[in-house]
């Protein structure tokens, strides 16, 4: 057990995750509804990814964004979720130094990663229905591939600087964290450090993150719109609005729920962790329905997929 006094985060060896502060008899409860909900961002995903990989028809760009999407989603819920459940029935509510590391690390690695990744999707719809002539050229699959990957190593950079001066603080108050997983905000309350730099490197990244990613989407449907509403049939309209629906529906729900986390006052902590649960929780339960009840091509899959099985029977 970490040493409450120790001079640095060296002698520190585990902190405490103080979880959703509930009454005892409800514990059961608070795990039962985290392991339904956690069940089924599990079949949603990986539903979406086997949907995606066996059917030719779904083998575009837009998909194996979506594909790419569906594991970011389920990773990063998978990072915070079983152990998280571990500790809602557990009286040791101990997480390992290195193992909060991990979870921070990969936590925001996906997080960013995904905010790329919805990025490049809405540049896809914007070539698909702003500049259709150049789309096997500006969709190849070698782009596509450049693109996630260039996602990834965005997260990956933005993720080294927020551990490195997240746990290059010392330790010496408290090793409680009062959060359910390991989050930068929480962590930094209980150091004995500055911690102006941690503030001023959060601030840049969330500027270097958000701004262009916003920028990107929100230019690319103003271009959208615009050759949408040039379009003359109605059927046409209604055709190029509802391949950027789902999408933007993500996006909204992504952006909503982290704006809901991370502006919600930091004295309020227990609002903070309902805000926290509804963005690693019900965010990637509920992107494969939309993308699933919005498109025609992932219900044409899926039904091939239930008839099949039907048959099989």
């Amino acid at each position: 057990m970490g040493d409450k006094g120790g001079d640095n985060h060296s002698e520190v060896t585990d902190f405490i995750l103080v979880g959703i502060r509930v009454r005892p008899e409800l514990h059961s409860l608070l795990f039962l509804l985290f392991l339904v909900v956690y069940w089924m961002v599990l079949l949603g995903n990986l539903s979406m990814i086997g949907i995606i990989v066996t059917d030719p028809r779904l083998n575009t760009p837009m998909y194996f964004f979506l594909g790419n999407l569906s594991i970011i989603d389920l990773s990063y819920s998978t990072v915070i979720v079983p152990k998280a459940m571990v500790n809602i029935l557990s009286q040791k509510k101990t997480i390992s130094f290195a193992g909060c590391v991990t979870q921070l690390f990969l936590y925001a690695l996906f997080m960013v990663t995904e905010a790329f990744v919805l990025a490049a999707m809405a540049y896809d719809r914007f070539i698909v229905i702003c500049n259709p002539r150049l789309s096997p050229v500006r969709r190849s699959r070698s782009l596509c591939i450049q693109l996630v990957a260039g996602s990834y190593l965005c997260g990956w950079v933005s993720s080294i600087l927020q551990i490195s001066v997240t746990f290059s603080m010392s330790f010496c108050a408290s090793r409680v964290i009062d959060h359910f997983y390991c989050d930068s905000n929480p962590i930094e309350k209980i150091s004995c450090s500055n911690i102006f730099m941690n503030k001023m490197v959060s601030f840049s990244l969330a500027v270097l993150i958000i701004l262009p990613t916003i920028l990107v989407i929100v230019v690319s449907y103003m271009y959208i719109v615009s050759a949408v509403l040039k379009i003359r049939s109605s059927e046409g309209r209604k055709k190029a609005f509802s391949t950027c629906s789902s999408h933007l529906g993500v996006v909204s729900l992504l952006y909503g729920t982290v704006s809901f986390v991370y502006l919600t006052p930091p004295n309020n902590a227990e609002l903070r962790k309902v805000a926290s649960v509804c963005y690693i929780l019900f965010t990637p339960m509920l992107n494969p329905l939309i993308y699933s009840l919005r498109n025609k091509d992932v219900k044409d899959a899926m039904k091939k997929v239930i008839w099949k099985k039907k048959v099989l029977l």
